[in-house]
């Protein structure tokens, strides 16, 4: 049988197709197009946990479709229920340390996954305008800042299956003419974040040691900086990269950077704690490559996208904070409430 072609004329709103809809980004994007009007539907792998806690509140507001990007097939259903207009790949495996353990998983994920995707939408949806997930982890070693035409330097297999990803999307647009755009975007965080990441590691141990849950937190390289923003304002840029005239790759941060320590001093002082008290630097923790100094230069977004970010660093981290205090008083209260005489 014939592979279905999707046109984007017709009637109606504006469809969207939202792959790693669960995560950080995917959730705070789905909002932002829905808020506009937007049909979004989300790309969710089938699990044992039917939870989707980043998305809950958006039940009856999203339509949830199963696929993933290991699976060629399922893209292609996804693509043919969704009738999408634009696609937003946001899916990956995207813990710079598992790539390490996991290189295979990795390449098969966050750089074949974004190939099979690109096929499906070349066959599926020719005229589907797509964005797909880049990141400042590709840059790796090369000096900073980094914009648009940096030499790539990946230190991590995570950041080389990213390349490959980014110039597989460079390809296709070059080659077929597809609407495809990649946005390389600096490390950008939110209450939403998984607390496997290095931010929100911090703040929700901040939040368990105010409320007496734990004591001490271990972290790897301190000196390490990097350029942190808010995920809610990265998700403005990925749409509006979507709705140019003409396709093109663009570099989103803030332009300015801090270290893992300010970071640290940063989000127990919001606490009233004292971080040399509790901090631990564990060697197990360090990278074999580390990425030192990552600091964008958002210049050609400023003036094209006319994009900027809102919040800085420092509201950033007391927003994350706070959620994660109140977060830890709730098990609080919860453990002595299930805790036996």
């Amino acid at each position: 049988m014939a592979t279905p072609r999707i046109t984007s004329g017709g009637n109606g709103p504006r469809r969207a197709l939202v792959t790693g809809v669960t995560g950080q980004d995917g959730s705070y994007l789905a909002e932002f197009l829905l808020d506009r009007g937007y049909k979004v539907f989300g790309l969710v792998r089938r699990t044992s946990a039917l939870r989707h806690e980043r998305i809950e509140h958006l039940e009856g507001r999203l339509e949830l479709l199963t696929g993933d990007l290991t699976d060629q097939g399922s893209l292609y259903r996804a693509l043919d229920l969704a009738q999408p207009h634009e696609v937003y790949n946001l899916a990956a495996q995207s813990f710079v340390p598992t790539s390490w353990s996991e290189p295979v998983l990795t390449a098969e994920v966050t750089a074949l996954g974004p190939m099979r995707l690109l096929e499906a939408l070349r066959l599926v949806a020719p005229e589907a305008r797509f964005y797909q997930a880049s990141t400042s982890e590709m840059f790796g070693k090369a000096p900073p800042p980094q914009r648009e035409t940096t030499p790539f330097h990946p230190r991590s297999p995570y950041g080389v299956a990213k390349v490959y990803a980014h110039f597989a999307t460079v390809n296709h647009r070059e080659s077929y003419g597809t609407f495809a755009v990649s946005g390389i975007l600096f490390n950008h965080e939110s209450p939403r974040r998984g607390e496997e990441f290095v931010t929100r590691k911090v703040t929700r141990a901040v939040g368990r040691i105010a409320a007496g849950l734990q004591h001490e937190l271990r972290l790897g390289n301190l000196d390490a900086r990097r350029d942190w923003g808010d995920a809610r304002d990265f998700v403005r840029a990925m749409w509006a990269m979507l709705q140019q005239d003409e396709p093109r790759d663009y570099v989103i941060a803030t332009g300015v950077t801090h270290s893992v320590r300010e970071l640290v001093q940063l989000a127990f002082a919001r606490a009233g704690l004292e971080w040399r008290q509790h901090v631990r630097v564990d060697e197990d923790l360090l990278r074999p490559a580390e990425v030192d100094h990552l600091v964008g230069d958002a210049s050609l977004a400023h003036a094209e996208l006319g994009w900027r970010p809102l919040v800085d660093f420092e509201t950033l981290i007391a927003d994350m904070v706070d959620h994660d205090m109140a977060l830890a008083e709730r098990e609080a209260r919860a453990r002595a409430a299930t805790s036996i005489p």
